[in-house]
């Protein structure tokens, strides 16, 4: 039997810094392990991707809200892919921070991927100052987040005070006792957590299992190995807009044409005034490649080495003039 790919699902709401918890975690992996990561973002712009590249990681992206839904098809052809053609010592899975994880967890662990994925611990990345918000405690899917973890990280803590850390440790206390939790910065956790056991246990394969579950993983692996295109530009065409939306949330991207540059200070002043709950952007500016991650309307600004095509997305949780915000984009132009 081929060894199971050891597996871990990093989850948390929007802001919570999943992603620079990754990129963390790619850059102090053993050296001679192959990871590979499986990003979904709630856009059908991807950035994510972009920024975890520089990695060196091989990455799969899955755009345009939750990956389990639609009968998971998305998230099972590109988990395919990275299977197939990659065979990684280690798979990360980022869902979207509006995403489902329980569906995740029930993919990975369903007949399809048994024999082939060894589910460890799930990560719920929390940012404490949000703790006092009710939008977060009251949101479906931040409990959801919550219940699947198997361990609670609290990131950002450089950022919090007294106040915050009381604030997490009590509703830890109250409302998570049975969860094991972490207190970090930067996203700079213990790489030994990711070998802590899933509270669900793996349920043992049995003769007959083994072969029901080859006649039916045969042809989803081969047959759903390719993944749908990813959103290109026709020639000539300086950029593309991609708006998706649930009952809750919105979200437009803009993709920009590769030789697309923006001026460093009219794209800075343009970032630090969004009225949007959720911002991240890469862009060619005429200082060079920057990542653009806004907050609640916190903003961070970051260099980014390598060729990148300028993309950014925006997620908001009431109306926004999203054409009005593209006419600011395109005037920021050089």
């Amino acid at each position: 039997m081929p060894k199971l790919i050891p597996t871990n699902i990093v989850t948390g709401f929007l802001g919570a810094g999943k992603t620079t918890a990754i990129l963390d975690a790619l850059r102090r992996k053993p050296a001679a392990e192959k990871w590979a990561v499986l990003v979904n973002e709630f856009g059908e712009i991807g950035i994510d991707g972009a920024i975890l590249a520089s990695s060196g990681a091989e990455i799969r992206e899955v755009a345009g809200g939750c990956m389990c839904c639609v009968a998971d098809l998305p998230m099972k052809v590109a988990l395919n892919n990275l299977i197939a053609k990659v065979r990684p010592d280690r798979l990360l899975i980022e869902p979207s921070g509006l995403g489902h994880p329980r569906e995740i967890i029930d993919t990975l662990r369903g007949e399809y991927y048994l024999d082939v994925l060894d589910l460890r611990a799930v990560l719920c990345l929390i940012d404490p100052r949000k703790m006092r918000e009710p939008r977060y405690l009251d949101n479906s899917i931040f409990s959801e987040q919550l219940r699947v973890a198997d361990i609670v990280v609290a990131n950002k803590t450089d950022l919090c005070n007294e106040e915050d850390e009381r604030l997490f440790r009590n509703f830890f206390a109250q409302q998570l006792q049975k969860k094991h939790i972490g207190w970090v910065a930067h996203g700079h956790f213990d790489l030994s957590w990711f070998d802590c056991a899933h509270a669900a246990p793996r349920i043992a394969t049995t003769p007959a299992l083994t072969q029901v579950n080859t006649s039916l993983s045969m042809p989803l692996l081969s047959g759903l190995s390719t993944a749908p295109p990813p959103i290109v530009l026709l020639p000539g065409t300086p950029f593309a807009r991609r708006e998706h939306c649930n009952d809750d949330y919105s979200s437009c991207g803009w993709l920009f044409a590769a030789d697309t540059r923006f001026n460093f200070q009219r794209l800075l002043s343009l970032m630090s005034g969004l009225n949007v709950r959720r911002m991240k952007g890469v862009l060619q500016t005429d200082r060079g490649g920057y990542i653009f991650n806004a907050d609640d309307g916190v903003l961070a600004v970051n260099e980014i080495d390598g060729a990148i095509s300028s993309a950014v997305e925006m997620i908001a949780d009431d109306d926004v003039d999203w054409l009005a915000i593209e006419q600011q984009l395109l005037a920021a132009r050089c």
